[in-house]
């Protein structure tokens, strides 16, 4: 591990202008890539105390061994050039995007003499026109063949295209009107590109003028009774409407935008996003990244965008591109984008309205993304295996962990304190043999002794349990040992070869502490603390720190996770459940819904408590011996703390009590 201060540049060495700048690691390989509006006070920023830095970029930079800078003259060169290098060094330390899958376009070869309409997949390549990407090459094939009944234009290879020419013989598809069948001469050259164009407008968007056009027509010939013309021309339209029904309208004013959605946790993001064209979603796609540095939704955004547009021009940037943060600073992004496609380009947020609508549609498309990536890998089985092997060789275990328990805290400024018990066997989520605990000796902001008290009752019952078990075994034959169906092992008799807490240095020793003062010596204890994803083992003054891309980690960070949302959402319901209404509560025979009648009705409990009987009578439902009760009632009762208005749900402050 290389000391930063060893290649620190000298004072006044880096320049103050924007610029980009490698790090490299001492065996010349580049292995982080970053721009900047001033090098000086980037660079300076990783060269302070480590313990302030981000524990990725601690990585990086401890692994690093020179670094070096090239100076621009904008930003916008700056972008450019970061984007140049991290393609042709692929540096380690940056985020890449992976597709999740190989999605296919449908290509029009514009370039070639005789165009063709394709499927095709991989680097887009020069001359020809793409829409899409599609989510299944089934779907530009339906399209397709819906499309080529109207744009007879060439689908076949080239090799069927220079046969078919030399026999003097068109295709099948040229027999049954779906090709023009330039190979034979059929068109000229010119006429099957004009038709290559308007097969491209149609995809591109411009439907409404070519439909209506086909409409006059079509009214045109039925007037001059050629019927049967009209006829073809009325099929013509269907297949069209047909092709246009396969992507809804989703957007009304017709807009071109492309919106970026992002899903991420501490380790990876996934990224989704839905290509719109005259106002219908015309491709989707989706990455997976593993977060190598220290990087937020801006900039996650800011990277996709090089992804999506660094190697595009033209008609490929839309005129609008919708985020869910913007990029820091966002006018150097705006002015790359705007040089891409040669014209300007709208990069927001959107506010409210279809676009917000539909950018919630995909950030939902990015949430399941990653939940589907994660389910997958860590239904692996070579994964999970490797997974636990790399936890046994870092906590120093004799056996691999197949079952692990993993506990959490939960609360709500000291009430309402919860404990989770989550399961994970053979690195597996087991929720039959997830437990809940409400804490019984204390109320308090102190997780520490809420710890010692989870696990401290977990092995109490796995004692209790094993002793039952051990009493009948000595009391029945040893080749018939069956117990009774009231005494079979309980759940709780299952012992865990490691136990996971939420927490630091704190929380393991009291999980230890609990297991040491029941006898239990055959458990491992380890602590996973979320904010630098450090291990923890008892006794140890340092944490180990496993890979970022350790299976290991990931499996530990899932199960801390799991037991972490299983402690939240018990809470909340304990949350609900308890939810007050102040004095109102006290009243024998007030219900809820009189109870909110009653504050419906003068807004407050404080205008409650100043109103006379026959006042309170007004309420409708509120009889006067109930009133009189409820006047009682709050005579007697101090003014409450902030109490809930159970009209709104919301807490109400002083002035509104």
């Amino acid at each position: 591990m290389a000391d930063p201060s060893s290649y620190r540049p000298k004072p006044g060495q880096i320049p103050d202008s924007p610029g980009v700048y490698k790090f490299r690691d001492e065996h010349g390989r580049v292995i982080y890539v970053g721009k900047a509006k001033s090098l000086r006070q980037r660079l300076s920023s990783y060269f302070q105390d480590l313990a302030g830095l981000h524990p990725r970029t601690r990585t990086m930079v401890t692994t690093a061994a020179s670094v070096e800078w090239t100076v621009v003259s904008t930003e916008v060169e700056a972008l450019q050039l970061e984007y140049s290098w991290i393609k042709e060094y692929d540096p380690r330390f940056n985020v890449k995007y992976r597709d999740d899958k190989s999605y296919p376009s449908l290509a029009v070869t514009m370039g070639e003499e005789f165009p063709r309409v394709q499927v095709m997949r991989g680097p887009k390549k020069k001359g020809v026109r793409y829409f899409g990407p599609y989510a299944h090459a089934w779907a530009i094939r339906e399209t397709v063949d819906l499309m080529l009944r109207v744009f007879p234009v060439r689908t076949c290879s080239a090799g069927v295209f220079k046969r078919s020419a030399q026999i003097g013989r068109p295709c099948l598809l040229g027999y049954i009107g779906k090709c023009s069948a330039p190979c034979v001469g059929r068109v000229t050259a010119e006429e099957h590109r004009e038709l290559a164009e308007e097969f491209c407008d149609f995809m591109a968007g411009r439907t409404g003028a070519y439909i209506r056009r086909l409409e006059q027509q079509m009214h045109d010939a039925a007037e001059e009774m050629e019927y049967e013309k009209a006829a073809r021309l009325r099929d013509d339209i269907e297949a069209l409407r047909r092709a246009m029904e396969k992507s809804a309208v989703v957007l009304a004013d017709a807009t071109d935008a492309d919106l970026i959605a992002v899903a991420e946790d501490e380790l990876e993001a996934a990224v989704q996003i839905f290509h719109v064209r005259g106002g219908r979603v015309r491709g989707q796609r989706g990455w997976v990244t593993d977060k190598v540095e220290a990087v937020d939704t801006a900039g996650l955004v800011e990277h996709a965008l090089q992804q999506l547009y660094g190697e595009e021009s033209g008609d490929a940037v839309p005129k609008e591109v919708l985020v869910p943060a913007m990029p820091e600073p966002a006018g150097p992004v705006a002015q790359w984008l705007a040089e891409r496609r040669g014209a300007r380009v709208d990069l927001r947020i959107p506010q409210r309205g279809d676009k917000k609508d539909l950018m919630a549609t995909v950030q939902r498309n990015a949430e399941q993304a990653l939940v589907l990536h994660k389910t997958k890998r860590a239904s692996d089985l070579t994964t999970r295996s490797r997974a636990l092997e790399e936890i046994t060789e870092a906590l120093g275990l004799d056996s691999a962990p197949l079952r692990i328990e993993c506990f959490d805290i939960s609360h709500l400024q000291g009430q309402d304190v919860v404990a989770s018990m989550v399961v994970f066997e053979d690195g597996l989520a087991r929720k039959s043999e997830y437990r809940r605990f409400q804490m019984k000796t204390f109320e308090g902001q102190d997780d520490v002794r809420s710890m010692h008290e989870v696990v401290g009752r977990r092995f109490r019952r796995y004692l209790q349990e094993k002793q039952k078990t051990g009493e009948w075994q000595e009391e029945g034959p040893d080749d018939q040992a069956r117990p009774e169906e009231d005494d079979r092992p309980k759940r709780f008799a299952y012992p865990p070869q490691l136990v996971v807490v939420d927490g630091g240095k704190p929380q393991v020793a009291a999980a230890r502490r609990a297991l040491e003062e029941l006898g239990v010596t055959d458990v491992a204890v380890c602590g996973l603390a979320k904010r630098l994803e450090e291990v923890w083992l008892p006794g140890e003054d340092d944490p180990v720190v496993l890979p970022r891309t350790s299976e290991g980690l990931y499996l530990l960070q899932r199960v801390r996770d799991e037991a972490h949302r299983f402690a939240i959402s018990y809470q909340r319901s304990k949350r609900t459940k308890t939810m007050k209404a102040g004095p109102l509560d006290a009243v024998p025979g007030l219900g809820g819904t009189r109870k909110q009648a009653l504050l419906k009705h003068f807004g407050s409990v404080k205008r409650l408590r100043a109103a006379t009987v026959e006042q309170i009578c007004e309420t409708p439902g509120i009889g006067r011996k109930t009133a009189e009760t409820i006047a009682a009632a709050l005579a007697q009762a101090a003014p409450p703390a902030p109490a809930v208005n159970m009209a709104t749900g919301e807490i109400m402050d002083e002035a509104e009590e």
